[in-house]
């Protein structure tokens, strides 16, 4: 069940035996993939680091075995041009940080050193998508950043930021794809559906 605003959600428990952990978001993703592709419902798994694994509090690998946060997580179905896959932190598209269109599309709170989307919660239904206005210069971008290692980069005129179960764009021109932190290819247009419910991990 997707959590509710106010409602405590995850528990402390004890990493179960023969858990499968992995050490980053890529791999977290790998194992969703795997499972996905052929209509299987998809095993728990332990997050030993990543910024999911970051978002729950976790992120330690030496925490297993031993006491640990289990909660269920939202996955994204990402669709561009033909192809689908899914991410459990973040998806990024973009040709360049400093110019040109940019989407940060967010299941996880963190991206790297980045707080970027200090409202995300893994388990709402709903994906945290930030887009930076092409409009936007080279230099307010690089203050932005700045301020994103604290979340503080938001609000801001040039920075919409939007909360939905899903989302479809078209792009001016093909982006680059990055999911969960690994080029997926390039698109020009792009549809992301949050997946309610669809992962059990411990962190």
């Amino acid at each position: 069940m997707t959590i509710e605003r106010g409602r405590p959600w995850g528990e402390r428990v004890a990493s179960p035996e023969h858990l499968h952990v992995v050490p980053t978001d890529r791999d977290a993703r790998n194992w969703v993939v795997a499972q996905r592709s052929t209509d299987c419902v998809v095993k728990p798994v332990g997050l030993g680091g990543g910024d999911l694994a970051r978002t729950l509090g976790g992120g330690h690998p030496g925490r297993f075995p031993g006491e640990v946060t289990k909660a269920t997580v939202d996955i994204l179905r990402v669709e561009a041009d033909g192809r689908t896959t899914w991410a459990v932190a973040h998806v990024i598209a973009r040709r360049s940080w400093w110019r040109g269109e940019l989407l940060f599309a967010m299941n996880a709170q963190f991206c790297g050193a980045y707080d970027v989307a200090p409202r995300s919660h893994p388990n709402d239904g709903k994906a945290d998508f930030l887009q930076v206005s092409p409009a936007m210069s080279s230099r307010a971008r690089y203050q932005a950043r700045a301020r994103a290692r604290t979340g503080t980069h938001v609000p801001h005129p040039q920075l919409a930021v939007t909360q939905s179960a899903g989302r479809s764009l078209v792009f001016e021109r093909p982006l680059v794809l990055w999911v969960d932190g690994v080029r997926w290819g390039t698109a020009r247009a792009l549809t992301i559906t949050v997946e309610p419910d669809s992962l059990l991990v411990y962190a």
